[in-house]
């Protein structure tokens, strides 16, 4: 049984925090609520906790101080801060003492779990960045030593030393683009200040001008308070917009033109405001196709396109698989509190030649799903999925379920197979490891295929 998310709420409404409790347990949290700074000091030096629901008000020792205590205590614990004040300035203050979020009252339980969510997932990610920087392993938090990857972390450290304000990271999805992006800020001297992540396509269209560039109270109906953008809040830090090819095209213009001059206007406003981002915006789209067919403006993509860092795909990774197998099944066997799964020579090889469509996210969720399942074993083939054992772009796998009487689909499957490896050996000027890379198999995997081809 996976165990429950562990949530203290702190606010001196007492009806609040018990219909708040309520609505959350119903989502399958186990919650904590108390109501004044010292109660939650008290509790968090008790208990472990996933994530802090704040106040902003409070009798005594306010939000802000209690903020400042736990972060003192040195416990990794996010805060979201809540407040009905709306209040611009504690915002900002709050995300730079440390809180991870601002939610004003009142909000839809829809959007406190979202936010729980994606507090949650970025905190992991950078626990898992931290525990990669203690152990002195020079990966910033990118599994794997194959040539892309390397590359990979050598043009993030100089791009992150750069003065380059615009960066476009492009790759497949669950490639990483996320944690490339955390450690672009993590290595720039932009680090100390706020790395702010917002989903292009999570968000309502109708809702991402004002999440990006904030609100006047009554500018649109439910603003019923003044709201903070995401801009505002990465002054001095790094924006992440993943998925920027879900931008709409009547937020585009804006867009570019706070890109061009560092300059823009809430909803509502009558006044400019300003604000030093470095903008790392992410796509698994081919963006110059898009401008073709006149989804993306044409101007906004040249203007993003002037540091282009390319993600490689799993399949393109080679061993990388092995190093991210051991790492997800440590942090995994952590999470349930189990000793870490194992597989075999035969199971180790099917993971090697799968495609990985989801790339490192879909291997992550497959360990995530396997330890649950079988905690502490050693995993065999027939405990893997089906997909992982007949697929249809898969040649080994093809091979096996063709019958004989189908010789002349096998000739032709064979002669395809043949001109690909014949091409990626040409690619590699003949070099069998840099072919294997570009095939995304391994070295081993691709010497059987040449006897096999008639190729040696």
């Amino acid at each position: 049984m996976l165990r429950k998310i562990r949530i203290l709420i702190v606010d001196d409404e007492e009806s609040f925090v018990r219909s708040l409790s309520f609505a959350l347990r119903t989502e399958g949290m186990d919650v904590t609520g108390v109501h004044s700074g010292e109660d939650a000091f008290l509790q968090v030096r008790a208990n472990k906790f996933d994530i802090i629901l704040l106040d902003l008000r409070l009798p005594g020792a306010d939000g802000m101080e209690v903020l400042d205590s736990i972060r003192k205590l040195d416990i990794d614990v996010p805060v979201i801060m809540i407040s009905a004040h709306g209040d611009t300035r504690a915002a900002v203050k709050a995300v730079k003492l440390g809180a991870a979020d601002y939610l004003s009252k009142p909000f839809e339980l829809d959007e406190l779990i979202h936010t729980i969510n994606t507090t949650l997932d970025q905190n992991r990610t950078a626990l898992e960045l931290d525990y990669h920087r203690k152990r002195n392993v020079p990966t910033n938090g990118l599994i794997g030593e194959c040539a892309p990857m390397r590359e990979l972390r050598t043009t993030i450290g100089r791009v992150a030393q750069s003065s380059a304000s615009r960066i476009l990271l492009q790759g497949e999805s669950g490639t990483g683009k996320a944690l490339v992006a955390r450690a672009i800020h993590g290595e720039s001297p932009r680090a100390s200040n706020a790395f702010i992540e917002v989903n292009c396509a999570a968000l309502p269209e109708q809702l991402i001008e004002s999440e990006l560039f904030g609100a006047e109270k009554g500018s649109y109906t439910g603003a019923h308070q003044k709201r903070t953008g995401l801009v505002r809040l990465a002054d001095g830090g790094s924006l992440f917009l993943d998925e920027i090819g879900e931008l709409p095209l009547a937020l585009q213009a804006k867009f570019l033109h706070f890109l061009e001059n560092g300059d823009y206007r809430p909803v509502g406003s009558e006044h400019s405001a300003s604000a030093d981002v470095r903008v790392i915006a992410a796509t698994n789209r081919d963006l110059a196709e898009e401008v073709r067919q006149g989804n993306f403006r044409e101007d906004l993509f040249y203007r993003l396109n002037v540091i282009t860092i390319d993600i490689p795909a799993l399949r393109h990774r080679g061993e990388d698989i092995i190093s991210l197998v051991d790492h997800f099944a440590d942090h995994q066997a952590k999470a349930e509190g189990c000793h870490p799964i194992h597989f075999d020579d035969a199971t180790l090889e099917l993971l090697r030649h799968h495609r990985w469509r989801g790339n490192v996210r879909e291997l992550k969720n497959l360990i995530e799903r396997l330890t649950i399942l079988y905690p502490s074993k050693q995993i065999s083939p027939d405990l893997l999925p089906a997909e992982f054992h007949v697929t249809d772009d898969n040649p080994d796998d093809l091979h096996a379920v063709v019958s004989d009487g189908n010789a002349q689909l096998q000739d032709r499957m064979d002669n395809t197979e043949r001109h690909l490896v014949q091409d990626a050996l040409d690619q590699a000027d003949g070099h069998k490891g840099r072919a294997a890379e570009i095939l995304g198999i391994s070295r081993h995997a691709l010497k059987r295929r040449l006897q096999r081809l008639g190729l040696q």
